[in-house]
C-alpha cells in the first residue's frame, strides 16, 4: 500500500491510497468466494461455477463492488498509522482506479485538527458567585426533609378540605348523555393539585365520606379531545376515602431521626454546610464554564465543516443512548415529540461546535504551558476509573491499548488547563 497526502483549504487533506494490482485479485477472489453460492449459470450447480467462468460470462466487474469493500477499511486503517496529519472526522470515500489487473486506488478527503491561535486566557474576569446561605435555603431543606417523613393517615369524622388526599368514583355526562373516558373508579385525587379541570375540586370541598356530589364543570376551549372542548359537563362524585398528610413537628427530636445530629440547631448548621459546599461547586463550574466561554471568544481557528458534523452524530448517538436506557428508541422519540432528524442535528450543532472550541483552546493552552502528564498520574486516574467498575486497576491497566492511555493522558492534561485557567481567572463583583 502507498500514501500520498494532498493538503486542501479549510484545514482539509485528501489521502490518496493505493494498493497493488496483486492485493486487489486477492480480494476479487475473496468477493467471489463469498457469493458464488448465489450465482446462478446455466449448466452448472450453484457454488461450482469457476470465478474465471462468472467472470467470462458477466464480466470481473461483478466482483470489484465487494472487493473495493472488502479492501478500503484495511487499507485506510493503515493509512490512518502512516500518516502524520490529526484527523478529526470521517472519511469521505472516492474509487479513482478499480479494474482488474491494475492498482486500487481511492481517495478519503478528510478534517484534520485546526491550529488555534490563542488570546488572553489568563486573568480573565468572571463574575463573583454569591455563597452566602440564608435561613430561607436552610428552611427550605429542613421543609424537603419533613415533607419526606410524612405520613399519610386516613380521616373519618370530617369532610373534606383543602389540600386532603381522597379516593372518588365519578361519572360524567353531558346533557344527560355519559361520555368517552368520564368515568373513574377509585380515582386518587389531592384538592388543590388542579390536576382536574376547572373548579372540579374545589366543589368537593364539604362533601362526606359516601355522599354522592354533582360537580359541574365546563371543559377548556383547548382540551384535547374536540368534542368536550369548551363545553359544560356534570360529574357525579362519591367521595370514598380521605386522608391527610401528617407531618413531624420540627424539633429536637426530628433532628435524631433524620440526622446524627442531637440538636435542631447542630442540624440546621449541618445543613448551612452542606447547602454551602453545593453552592461552592456549582460556582467552581460556572466560573470554568465562564472562563472557556471568553477564551474561546479570545481566540482564533477556523474549524472544517466535517469535523463539526462528526461531533454532531456523536452528540446525536450519545442521545440515542441517553433513551434507550429510559427504554425509548431514536424512533419513538420522535414520533411522540414530532422532533425530525434534520431538525435534532440543527438543534445539536451549537452544542457541538462548543464543545470543539473548548476542546481545542485548552488543548492548545496544554501545550503553550507544557502541561506533561506523568505515568504515575494516569495509574491514578486508571484507580479511580477501577474504582467506578469495581475492578482491580492492575486488570484494567491490561485491557487498555496504549491510543488509549495516551487519549486518557491528553484529557487529563486539558482538566489540568482547566484548573489552571479557573485558578488564574479574577473574580469581580
Amino acid at each position: 500500500m502507498s500514501l500520498q497526502v494532498e493538503k486542501l483549504e479549510n484545514n482539509m487533506a485528501k489521502l490518496i491510497i493505493e494498493t497493488s494490482a496483486e492485493e486487489f485479485d486477492k480480494a476479487m477472489d475473496r468477493a467471489y468466494q463469498r457469493s458464488k453460492n448465489k450465482i446462478s449459470i446455466p449448466g452448472f450447480r450453484k457454488g461450482k461455477a469457476t470465478r474465471q467462468i462468472v467472470e467470462k460470462l458477466y464480466g470481473p466487474q461483478i466482483f470489484y463492488e465487494d472487493a473495493a469493500n472488502l479492501l478500503i477499511p484495511d487499507a485506510y486503517e493503515k493509512a490512518l498509522g502512516e500518516c502524520e496529519l490529526e484527523i478529526v472526522s470521517q472519511p469521505d470515500i472516492s474509487v479513482t482506479q478499480i479494474e482488474k489487473g491494475k492498482p486500487f486506488i481511492f481517495t478519503a478527503e478528510v478534517a484534520v485538527k485546526p491550529p488555534v491561535t490563542l488570546g488572553d486566557y489568563k486573568g480573565i474576569e468572571v463574575a463573583k458567585a454569591d455563597l452566602e446561605v440564608t435561613e430561607e435555603e436552610i428552611d427550605a431543606e429542613v421543609e424537603k426533609e419533613r415533607q419526606a417523613q410524612s405520613r399519610i393517615v386516613p380521616v373519618e369524622d370530617r369532610p373534606v378540605q383543602d389540600g386532603d388526599i381522597t379516593t372518588i368514583d365519578f361519572d360524567g355526562s353531558m346533557d344527560g348523555v355519559p361520555f368517552e373516558g368520564g368515568k373513574g373508579t377509585d380515582y386518587p385525587l389531592t384538592i388543590g393539585s388542579h390536576s382536574f379541570i376547572d373548579n372540579f375540586e374545589e366543589q368537593l370541598i364539604g362533601a362526606s365520606i359516601g355522599e354522592e356530589k354533582e360537580v359541574h364543570v365546563t371543559f377548556p376551549e383547548e382540551y384535547h379531545a374536540k368534542e368536550l372542548a369548551g363545553k359544560p359537563a356534570l360529574f357525579k362524585v362519591t367521595v370514598k376515602e380521605i386522608k391527610v398528610k401528617e407531618l413531624p413537628d420540627v424539633d429536637d427530636e426530628f433532628a435524631q431521626e433524620v440526622s446524627e445530629f442531637e440538636t435542631l440547631k447542630e442540624y440546621r448548621e449541618d445543613l448551612k454546610k452542606q447547602i454551602r459546599e453545593r453552592k461552592e461547586k456549582q460556582a467552581r463550574t460556572e466560573k470554568e464554564d465562564a472562563v472557556i466561554e471568553k477564551i474561546i471568544e479570545n481566540a482564533s481557528m477556523d474549524i472544517p465543516r466535517p469535523m463539526i458534523d462528526t461531533q454532531i452524530r456523536q452528540l446525536n448517538d450519545e442521545f440515542a443512548s441517553r433513551l434507550q436506557q429510559q427504554g425509548l428508541t431514536m424512533e419513538q422519540y420522535m414520533q411522540f415529540t414530532g422532533q425530525t432528524a434534520d431538525k435534532l442535528k440543527e438543534q445539536l450543532e451549537p452544542q457541538a461546535l462548543r464543545r470543539i472550541q473548548s476542546r481545542l483552546v485548552l488543548e492548545a493552552i496544554a501545550e503553550a504551558e507544557n502541561i506533561q502528564v506523568s505515568d504515575e498520574k494516569l495509574d491514578e486516574e486508571i484507580k479511580k476509573m477501577a474504582e467506578m467498575y469495581k475492578m482491580e486497576p492492575d486488570k484494567l491497566k491490561e485491557y487498555m491499548g496504549e491510543s488509549e492511555k495516551e487519549q486518557m493522558k491528553k484529557d487529563i492534561a486539558v482538566q489540568e488547563a482547566v484548573t489552571l485557567v479557573a485558578d488564574a481567572a479574577v473574580e469581580v463583583k
